[in-house]
């Protein structure tokens, strides 16, 4: 089910929070840091440092901050796909002792609502078979499972794609 009333306490005000005293927010150069090393602290496989560099300055990769200090990210782009756009969530992160926060929900709601901005119509992103944590929130938001991929990732776990009609979401 979408949730309610999101998409008006997100364009009324742009540092809404499901989670109390966050802030989201683009990224910023001064953020990349604090993002690499949540990065390492959350995934076996992290990105490399420069992965996050490409993505400053595009409105997907955002950041969730508590008291300045970064809590979170989520990084997604919106591209052409057979005549339409279709959003990709490609990471997203919570430090280990802000996980259980909302934290993880806040960041999803706002990264889907600015590629639903940014035209998308439709969001994907893969998820490992075996968190279940992160499948349960993304099923809770409205994704459903379309395909398995087998191997996906680099030690061979196999990988679950996932997607969102953002109108829908929307409601």
């Amino acid at each position: 089910m979408p949730p309610t009333g999101l998409h008006g306490r997100v364009t009324s005000t742009p540092e809404a929070s499901d989670a109390g005293d966050l802030v989201v927010r683009e990224a910023e150069r001064a953020d990349l840091l604090a993002v690499f090393r949540i990065e390492k602290a959350v995934f076996s496989q992290p990105w490399p440092f420069a992965s996050f560099e490409r993505f400053l300055g595009t409105p997907g990769f955002l950041v969730a901050l508590r008291d300045g200090a970064v809590v979170g990210y989520a990084v997604a782009d919106v591209s052409s796909t057979q005549g339409r756009d279709l959003g990709h969530l490609k990471d997203i992160a919570v430090h280990p002792q802000a996980q259980g926060e909302g934290v993880g929900r806040t960041l999803l709601r706002r990264v889907l609502f600015t590629m639903a901005v940014n035209g998308a119509s439709v969001v994907k992103l893969e998820v490992r078979e075996r968190n279940d944590v992160a499948q349960s929130l993304y099923e809770d938001v409205g994704f459903e499972r379309v395909r398995r991929v087998p191997g996906y990732y680099d030690d061979g776990e196999d990988a679950f794609v996932m997607v969102l009609d953002l109108a829908a979401w929307q409601g």
